[in-house]
Order: C-alpha cells, then structure tokens, then sequence
C-alpha cells in the first residue's frame, strides 16, 4: 500500500473541507502544525485546523494526524486479536462542526487507514471512518439529503454497502447507557479491506468528499432562521450527549487516548458550551418533543 498517495488526499481533503466552511462563516481557520516530541513511543506530527467563535459555527475542528507508534491500542484490534500488540502507522481525517444557530445540525466526519505488520512479517491495511448528523431540531429533508448523499457515495463500489454502513451507524452512535441514539445516523465502518487497496482508497475518497455536499445545503438552509433562548437552551442540553458519547463510547477518542496521541487535537470535537439537567422531560407536542420521538430514533431515511 502506498501510503504518501493516501497521505496526500487527506491533506488535501482538510483543505477542501476548511476552506468551503470558512467561506461560509466568514472567519478563519487557525493552523496548528505539531509534532511529536522524540523519545516518546508514538511518533508522528499533523495538522490541527479550528475555528471558533465563527458567525456560523461556535467551534469546527478539524483534524489530520499521521502517527507511527511500536504496539497497537486495544480498541484497534478487537476484530483482530492476530495483531495485538504489532507495530503500526495510522493516518487520516476527523472533524466536529458545532454551529451556532440550534437549527443546523452538529456534523461528525472521519476518514482513516491503519495498517500493521504480521508475526509472519506481512502488511496489512484497513480503512474506517464514515459520517453522521446530530440535529437539535428534526427537519426530514435534511435527513434524507444527507442519508441519499451517503448512499450515493457508496453505490459504485456495492449496492450493499449503504444499508450495511446505515446499519453499523446506527449501532455504533447509540449512548447505550441511555439506550437513545446520538441523531439521525448517517454511514459508518470499520476495519475495512473487502476488495484491493486501490478500490479501498478510492471508497474511503468517495466518503470523504461526499461530507461537503452532504452538509453544507443543509447549513445554507437553515443558517438564517431566528431562534431565541429556549432553542439554545436546548441545544447546550442536546450537546450534552454528544460529550457523553464521545468520552464514553468513541472508539477514535480511546484509541487516541491509549496510543499516546496528542490529547488537544483529540478532543477539538467537544463543543464549547454545554448543559445538563436532571430528567428533563420535553413537553408533548413540542419541536423537542418530536425530535426525541422521530429522529433521535433508528428509520430508514429513504
């Protein structure tokens, strides 16, 4: 696997992604090259790109990190327990935009590839990654422009791909301590190598360039709508979930975590602001009552 042509598209894929949300918002991405210090085990350097206190969004991280590091984490190899413990490099793409305005929602994207050596001395390559969308407020065009988005970047490689990454989403952003799902889903994968390396660099490059045209009309169309304090109120509460999710469940934040990875740019996805309340119940007929109801649910956007 020729890992600089995999290299190049990720860093070209940030800049694509921060420069259409940049235009958007009117603000400017700070750049954040780092690099890992010698001495320490994981090795590697990248690109941390964030914005905050935009007009549109109150923080969009984005990041690209390209790590080397001499045993692979346990939360990378519970689907191959042959390579526990074998040295590895991991590339790839992660970004969280929390906007501002309650009525866009939260977007999460991540495209990677890990790769390892065998006992035996073997390479081996796998990708993951995918994209899903966190509403505060359920709109269903928006869900389906964004699950038809998906699928549609997933059809040349498979018709089944779509309904079993809708799938793997749907199970994988669920706060299971709740038993409520994050938000309307969207497609995920993992541990990834069904066909040759070249047709899965190219599927993880469909995923990867679907995220703008998968968001941003959504963005464009909600943007100016008016809100007031009760949306924002619900909004911060909303947000809690979402920091439950990624401190408890997310695979990515613990493999970060456990290889040694730079603890900064791993957690850029956490908004801002937040809120919790205890057992706070929405009222029947209410807009947030019906987003509990119809899209913080599993259905078939299509």
């Amino acid at each position: 696997m020729d890992t600089s042509s995999v290299k190049d598209y990720l860093i070209g894929l940030q800049n694509q992604i921060t420069t259409a949300i940049a235009q958007i918002d009117g603000g400017n991405f700070l750049s954040d090259a780092w690099e890992k210090p010698p001495g320490e085990a994981l090795q590697g350097h990248g690109i941390t790109q964030i914005l905050e206190g935009g007009e549109v969004f109150e923080r969009a991280g984005c990041g690209f990190s390209h790590v080397r590091g001499p045993q692979l984490p346990p939360s990378a190899t519970h689907a191959r327990p042959e390579l526990a413990g074998a040295p590895f490099e991991a590339m790839g793409v992660s970004l969280v935009f929390h906007p501002r305005n309650p009525y866009i929602p939260t977007v999460h994207m991540n495209v990677r590839m890990l790769s390892a050596q065998t006992a035996q001395g073997q390479n081996v390559a796998w990708f993951g990654g995918g994209m899903d969308l966190t509403p505060y407020y359920g709109f269903e065009d928006d869900a389906v422009h964004f699950h038809r988005t998906c699928r549609d970047a997933l059809s040349p490689f498979g018709s089944q791909l779509y309904p079993k990454f809708k799938a793997w989403c749907d199970d994988y952003f669920c706060l299971r301590h709740r038993n409520e799902q994050r938000g309307v889903g969207g497609i995920f994968f993992d541990d990834f190598a069904q066909f040759d390396d070249s047709q899965n660099l190219a599927m993880l490059q469909s995923v990867g360039n679907a995220l703008l045209p998968a968001y941003l009309p959504i963005v464009k169309k909600r943007m100016h709508t008016a809100y007031g304090e009760r949306e924002r109120a619900h909004q911060l509460y909303r947000r809690g979930r979402y920091v439950e999710f990624n401190l408890v469940w997310d695979r990515g934040t613990h493999f970060g975590l456990q290889s040694g990875g730079r603890t900064e740019s791993i957690l850029l996805s956490m908004p801002p602001l937040v809120s919790w309340s205890y057992q706070l119940q929405a009222a029947p007929g209410s807009p947030e009552h019906d987003l509990m109801q119809r899209f913080i649910v599993r259905r078939d956007w299509l």
